[in-house]
């Protein structure tokens, strides 16, 4: 819920603070005190676009800032932690600056993101509705949303996703290979062309190094030769060399022992030193003496390399590992021309087990749909009509349709609201009045059943009085008694039902006119609501008939 909001230099607002409070909320004030200025501010945190024309002081930034408290909403910590954005699962603050040369910052949890990023997760903690935004109610994919949702179908359409991907992945790796195979036979005879003379090289992995180095070798082998034999020479076979020298060494060593300390352990260490260089002066002489000017040898390491060189040009390559990838990827698409038929014979049989695995699925929650479409109806209807729309028909169609990521249904809402008017979908046949009492209607329905977040609901009551009022505000009362209910209203039937009352209005000083807001306590509250029944002449009648509506209040 919103725990509170802060609003800093914005249009008439200098800095103003509000604590709302769980249950049902209650802002009024007179017409131009600044209610829709603080619901302008609110929609900044919604991804509303910044205007630096609303800000109050042009030298200074505006800033909103709203704080939520959270009860374990998982679906809101996988939307932050998608975007690296710093998660709290106490609360979640979003924040939206503008600066005075009309740039805007947004931050969630005191990390920058996005407007996009900010409206995603606002979306998941108020939702603001006005006469502006019942047009979301015409939309189909709020109308599947709702009769989804009321039909229990989470588990469902998780697993019907789950099927539905296996069936496009399916049915894309038959499309693909169905390419490939046409591809390949357009160009089959240049493609063989290509593998015979890559098979015919017989490559092997580290073939190119190994003759790089042995050409190497072979064209330096007598100033190689020249170093072993230098090498040797100092080690085993000069005058004097290692060998010897050490050798005497060690005779002189076995003469000290006993008479110094550690002489024994000396010689060995010199014996060890001794066996050490034998076998390397050894493995010299023996890389020595296999190693011997061949001319012919090098020129078939040079003509090898040639034809690897020459494959590598014509392949646009530098290396044997690539040839032999393209000599794989030339068998696969040989392979595909002469057993592609029976490839995508199987390939196009997983396709339709796929498809009749999400059919499946896809057939339960269609049933469900039916089923709750046919009971939310008659529930929408006996709910709306208590709120003067004695002649309403709602008619909610679950029509089929080809499979797609939703299921294999179109959900479309209709409503007539006169006598013997043939229903229609809302958005052509409803007024603004109608609508709103709709959406009061189905929200009412849905909020126990929804994960809903906190509501806003902006004057959804204008345009009636009376007994239909009174049922309005008993409706979001209702409402609030599942989640956080925020209602702005002009009407003291709606005003009166609230368990905490908010009034804003408009302060003087000598220079300025700001708008403020302040919590009523029950006294303010009757005088407030007296206003409101009465006008501006607020006497002993007008609070005796706004104490009474507090008091069936409190005693429903």
């Amino acid at each position: 819920m919103i725990q509170s909001l802060h609003i800093k230099n914005y249009a008439l607002i200098d800095e103003i603070e509000i604590s709302f409070h769980s249950g049902f909320n209650i802002i009024t004030g007179e017409t131009g005190a600044g209610k829709s200025i603080m619901l302008g501010a609110l929609s900044l945190l919604l991804g509303e676009r910044a205007d630096s024309k609303m800000m109050r002081d042009k030298s200074l930034k505006s800033v909103i800032e709203a704080v939520f408290t959270l009860n374990n909403d998982t679906e809101l910590k996988r939307i932050c932690n998608e975007n690296d954005i710093d998660w709290d699962d106490s609360q979640c603050i979003l924040r939206r600056e503008i600066a005075p040369n009309g740039r805007s910052r947004a931050f969630i949890n005191d990390s920058p993101v996005t407007v996009a990023a900010l409206r995603e997760v606002a979306m998941q903690l108020v939702d603001l509705h006005s006469q502006h935004q019942n047009l979301l109610l015409a939309t189909p994919e709020y109308q599947m949303k709702i009769i989804d949702s009321l039909a229990g179908n989470g588990e469902l359409l998780a697993e019907f996703e789950r099927r539905y991907s296996a069936f496009r992945t399916a049915v894309a790796r038959f499309r693909k290979l169905r390419r490939e195979i046409e591809t390949a036979k357009d160009d089959e005879e240049f493609t063989r062309y290509q593998l015979k003379q890559l098979e015919e090289l017989q490559l092997l992995p580290d073939e190119q190094e190994t003759l790089e180095r042995e050409r190497e070798v072979l064209t330096n082998v007598t100033e190689i030769k020249d170093n072993l034999n230098e090498v040797t020479e100092a080690l085993s076979s000069g005058n004097p060399d290692a060998l010897s020298l050490i050798n005497r060494a060690i005779d002189a060593a076995q003469e000290l022992i006993g008479t110094i300390e550690e002489a024994d352990s000396l010689a060995e260490r010199l014996e060890s030193v001794k066996i050490e260089l034998k076998d390397i002066a050894d493995t010299y002489s023996d890389y020595d003496n296999s190693l011997s000017a061949d001319p012919e040898q090098l020129e078939e390491v040079e003509e090898r390399l040639n034809e690897i060189y020459s494959l590598q040009r014509r392949h646009h390559v530098d290396s044997v590992a690539q040839l032999i990838e393209i000599r794989d990827r030339l068998e696969s698409k040989l392979d595909n021309i002469d057993n592609g038929d029976e490839k995508l014979r199987e390939l196009e049989r997983e396709a339709k087990k796929a498809q009749a695995h999400a059919m499946e699925t896809a057939g339960l929650i269609s049933d469900r749909r039916m089923e709750e479409a046919r009971r939310f109806a008659n529930e929408l209807r006996d709910k709306a009509l208590p709120l003067g729309m004695k002649n309403l028909v709602c008619d909610i169609k679950v029509s089929p349709r080809e499979m797609t990521s939703t299921g294999i249904d179109h959900v479309e809402f209709l409503f007539a609201f006169n006598k013997n008017q043939t229903p229609m979908p809302v958005g052509s046949t409803a007024s603004g009045g109608e609508i709103s009492r709709l959406m009061l209607s189905i929200k009412s329905l849905v909020a126990s059943k929804m994960r809903l977040p906190s509501i806003i609901f902006d004057e959804v009551d204008t345009g009636v009085s009376g007994d239909v009022a009174n049922r309005m505000g008993l409706m979001m009362q209702e409402i609030a008694g599942n989640i956080q209910v925020i209602a702005i209203t002009h009407l003291p039937q709606v005003a009166s039902k609230g368990i905490s009352h908010f009034k804003v209005y408009k302060e003087d000083d000598e220079h300025s006119t700001f708008t403020r807001i302040k919590e009523l306590d029950s006294n303010e509250r009757i005088d407030e609501l007296a206003i409101m029944l009465s006008g501006s002449n607020v006497d002993e009648t007008a609070k005796a008939a706004a104490k009474s509506l507090l008091s069936n209040i409190t005693q429903s």
